[in-house]
């Protein structure tokens, strides 16, 4: 899973680069606009290091936000979950809310919290949060007819245990979710970042916006897609060997 993330990150940035070399080659653009490979291997050898620990300090705000974000989403889609008046209006609540832009949200926050990682966390959280919601609810709220009604039969299905049913059967999908809702989190922490904050690779990137320097964004993004194409693989096996355990269970 881990080399398969990689190498699909791998095929999209090269192709990506490629497009940008094959616009700056038909439309003769100069290495101001579009930077060559010699410009863009400066760079690494100028940022590189510098941009892998800015990367790991949005990174470790990015996981953080996303684990706050799982943890709520699991506790209201629980609840969301029931047939009743409150888990409606946990379900309306949610899908009104999200119609809210947070980053348009996001100024707001830094006005009254400050540009501190807190800000950082709150941004992130809510960037992934809500379509991760949706999916929880979605998963928890559609019951395994076959195996609950062998238990309800039973008298023995209580509420743990058809939480745990339905988590189970829809294993896959909650692992999907909670590794794309990483990609979320990691471009919550950086447009929060890139907004007014001083630290982190989102202000790298911001820094070299101003400067005009795309060499040294393409360096920044190649960072950004290795790390979190280890992380969603290593999300992958972490969901995989789970299923395995439960299974053995």
């Amino acid at each position: 899973m881990l080399s398969r993330r990689i190498f699909q990150f791998l095929i999209v940035y090269l192709a990506g680069v490629g497009i940008l070399f094959a616009i700056k080659i038909s439309m003769g653009l100069s290495d101001y606009v579009i930077p060559g490979p010699a410009d863009i291997w400066i760079a690494v050898e100028a940022v590189f290091i510098r941009y892998i620990k800015d990367v790991l300090n949005t990174f470790s705000v990015a996981v953080v936000g996303q684990a706050l974000s799982i943890f709520l989403a699991l506790v209201v889609g629980i609840i969301g979950r029931q047939a009743t008046w409150f888990g409606a209006m946990i379900k309306v609540a949610a899908y009104n809310v999200q119609a809210y832009p947070i980053v348009a949200i996001a100024p707001i926050l830094f006005i009254l919290l400050g540009d501190g990682v807190f800000t950082r966390l709150v941004i992130a959280a809510m960037i992934c949060y809500f379509p991760l919601l949706l999916s929880v609810i979605g998963i928890m709220s559609e019951p395994v007819a076959d195996i609950e009604h062998f238990y309800r039969v039973t008298g023995r299905l209580r509420w743990q245990l058809e939480v745990k049913i339905r988590a189970f059967e829809n294993l896959n999908k909650l692992t999907t979710v909670i590794s794309g809702s990483a990609t979320l989190a990691m471009a919550g922490a950086i447009v929060s970042e890139f907004i007014a904050a001083d630290a982190g690779i989102g202000y790298s990137i911001r820094v070299a916006l101003y400067q005009s320097d795309l060499s040294k964004i393409l360096v920044a993004l190649f960072i950004i897609g290795i790390t979190l194409s280890l992380y969603q693989g290593l999300l992958e096996l972490l969901g995989a060997g789970l299923k395995k355990v439960w299974t053995t269970n």
